[in-house]
């Protein structure tokens, strides 16, 4: 009974004491880390304060120029990458001029390839800077675009300062990539992310972890959309209604025999959003156009739906209209794989280090993110959410970090391209 009461005992103290197998903290990472967070604010500070949409020419080439002189002065054989009509996936809402890449080159004397990955544009329309210029308060830093992923470019320039700092170069060559498209769906950099993706080892990717949960996501959401346009002829809609076709009348049936695509057991959604019709109340509608929201949890259900969405379109109720169907694959999904599962188990161990638990997340919350076309063309591991922990994406008054993760942010990151670099995290 006694020694039944001892192990007892003992366990309840392991347990508390936290997992069995954490090993101790590198206290020269620990150190470094904290010497690189008010530089990681400096430099956020001057990201933030530059206006980055992802229409904005002149801010996105003024940010890239300068997150080109802060990796050249680590060290890195910088180069400017520019999207080309070829290399192009023309959307609906892709713009004419595309912003360009930033992309850095740190080579080491070990064999591992590693890709940090992060975006430099935001959302917001030009003027709001003014209104909301970079400001701590309390435990929080706010600013546009701060969590969604001005924090990722800032993170991942001092990661590197922090491994230059305590003269670690053991990877085979540790690649920067910051693209400017990120929040118009990647049209003119999602060749170039995914050919990087396939020639790397390892991608750790950069958006913001949750405020509410410390984490790591390996899955993300698809995103795609459908437009319908339906083409009629006009008439008036009192004189000669019948000499007429009507394109809202097409339009309704073809929203009604789609309205039920969606399949909860994959994960697949395709939802109406958006329709319009009509010119004027007496007049018999020429055109209607709708559009809807797709999102897909594996890469093959693109397919899928959209073979399904094409047949049900040529069920007319009218012979006389034509609908066209145009489907846009916006975004594909991140699915999670073998070597993902192992890359953020390990990242767990090594956030056991400083005494802190990470989640990690398998399943898709429902948005999507570049990493998804790091993995589209390997099955090394790629895991989202490196980033800072924030909250606020895409809102006007209300998007920050927490100040008190990014020397945790940064001690994980080194410490992983540390454990990649020497065999240890696969």
């Amino acid at each position: 009974m006694i020694l039944k009461i001892a192990l007892a005992c003992t366990a309840l103290a392991l347990a508390l004491a936290g997992p069995a197998h954490a090993q101790p903290a590198d206290t020269a990472v620990q150190r470094a880390a904290a010497s690189q967070k008010q530089p990681l604010l400096d430099t956020l500070k001057e990201f933030v304060s530059i206006e980055t949409g992802s229409r904005d020419a002149a801010g996105l080439t003024k940010a890239t120029e300068l997150l080109a002189s802060r990796l050249r002065a680590l060290g890195g054989q910088v180069e400017f990458v520019e999207p080309t009509d070829a290399t192009t996936y023309r959307m609906a809402d892709t713009p004419g001029k595309i912003g360009r890449m930033v992309k850095a080159s740190f080579r080491g004397t070990g064999s591992k390839r590693i890709l940090l990955l992060a975006h430099m544009d935001t959302v917001y329309p030009q003027g709001m800077l003014a209104r909301q210029p970079f400001r701590i308060d309390g435990d929080k830093a706010y600013g546009l675009g701060i969590a969604d992923d001005k924090q990722g470019v800032a993170l991942v320039v001092h990661i590197v300062a922090l491994l230059k700092q305590l003269n670690f170069n053991e990877y085979g060559e540790l690649t920067v990539l910051v693209n400017s498209d990120e929040e118009i769906s990647s049209p003119g950099s999602r060749e170039a992310i995914a050919a990087a993706g396939a020639a790397h080892d390892v991608t750790m990717s950069f958006e913001s972890s949750r405020a509410a949960s410390d984490k790591l996501s390996l899955a993300t959401a698809g995103i795609g959309s459908v437009q319908l346009k339906v083409e009629g002829k006009a008439s008036h809609a009192g004189l000669a209604p019948e000499q007429g076709v009507n394109a809202l009348y097409e339009l309704s049936h073809q929203l009604l025999q789609m309205r039920d695509l969606s399949d909860p057991q994959t994960g697949l959604k395709l939802n109406w959003t958006i329709s319009q019709a009509g010119t004027n109340r007496n007049v018999i509608p020429a055109q209607a156009t709708a559009e809807a929201d797709v999102r897909v949890l594996r890469v093959a259900d693109y397919d899928r739906i959209e073979a399904v969405v094409r047949e049900r379109a040529k069920k007319q109720l009218l012979p006389e209209s034509k609908v066209t169907v145009s489907f846009e694959r916006r975004r594909p999904p991140l699915e999670t794989s073998d070597a993902s599962r192992k890359l953020a188990a390990q990242a767990q161990a090594i956030y056991r280090e400083i005494g802190k638990d990470l989640v990690v997340d398998p399943v898709a919350e429902g948005g999507g993110t570049d990493a998804a076309f790091a993995a589209l063309k390997t099955k090394n591991a790629v895991v989202e959410r490196f980033g800072l922990q924030g909250f606020g994406a895409h809102s006007t008054d209300a998007e920050y970090i927490l100040l008190g993760s990014i020397e945790p942010r940064l001690y994980l990151a080194a410490r992983l391209i540390m454990d990649v670099s020497r065999g240890r995290a696969q």
